[in-house]
């Protein structure tokens, strides 16, 4: 199975519970993902793997048009159902491949993403797609998960980098569709070379409950409890990233996402 049949078969058997769930439909990275963008009311924005359209119906009050695109019919059929709950009515839906905009050069004023590049195969090729497809002084709006990463040499830097590899492949146990999560030096240097300057980025943690984020990929049985395990058992680099943590019976743990948010230069290339 490629990775694009894989993300199709994920998110299409859990679209509805991405509509519902607080970790996307709410969390302090939308709102400062809003904040850092200072949308325009003339605004053409396109919402990259929107997913049950909450980055997308955010922005919608604040710009003229939306387009909310994804990958997954299912998750596009949820998006265009809390639309019209909503009133949303200048939120339309298109499926399409991340890294394959099929958009005119400058089609745009933003392209939003959030949660959701993990699971390219080609993320580069999203970020150098999105330039192409922004107007000049567009921007391109970015959140998703981060793992350690350092540019370093030497022993810190080498655990780093494989505290990196340990959280990706526990994302990777628990969501097959999962491919790679970036570090915050990684993001820059493909803003960079996508032309998108000058970037402005944070980052923020959120802690999240295991057992809530296990059932939204239908992890159980064995599974559930060798997931539970590589957080029990992780090593010091990543459990110190993680924070894993139990109150009673329930586990939880911190995940980091990066906000970053770049701007197409004016001047033609």
């Amino acid at each position: 199975m490629d990775t694009t049949d894989s993300i199709q078969r994920q998110f299409g058997d859990n679209a509805e519970k991405y509509a519902t769930s607080k970790v996307h439909a709410q969390g302090k990275s939308l709102s400062r993902l809003v904040e850092m963008v200072g949308p325009q009311p003339h605004w053409r924005a396109l919402d990259v793997a929107t997913g049950a359209g909450h980055t997308a119906l955010a922005f919608a009050p604040l710009v003229d048009h939306v387009c909310a695109a994804d990958l997954t019919p299912q998750m596009l059929a949820v998006t265009a159902k809390l639309a019209r709950e909503r009133g949303a009515a200048n939120v339309t839906t298109a499926q399409l491949e991340a890294a394959h905009l099929p958009f005119p050069d400058a089609s745009f004023d933003l392209v939003t993403c959030r949660i959701a590049p993990h699971h390219f195969a080609d993320v580069a090729g999203f970020v150098r797609e999105s330039a192409r497809v922004l107007r000049p002084g567009g921007r391109l709006a970015v959140v998703d998960n981060i793992v350690p990463g350092s540019r370093l040499r030497g022993k810190k830097g080498e655990r780093e980098r494989d505290a990196g590899i340990y959280v990706n492949a526990i994302e990777k146990f628990r969501d097959p569709s999962h491919n790679r999560c970036l570090s915050l030096d990684e993001w820059l240097d493909l803003f960079y070379d996508a032309g998108l300057s000058p970037i402005q980025h944070e980052t923020l943690s959120k802690r999240i409950v295991f057992d809530d984020w296990a059932a939204r990929m239908n992890v159980r049985g064995d599974d559930l409890t060798r997931l539970r395990v590589l957080f029990t058992q992780a090593p010091a680099a990543a459990a110190a990233f993680l924070q894993p943590q139990f109150t009673g019976e329930q586990l939880d743990f911190l995940l980091w996402e990066v906000v970053i948010a770049g701007t197409k230069s004016r001047q033609s290339p």
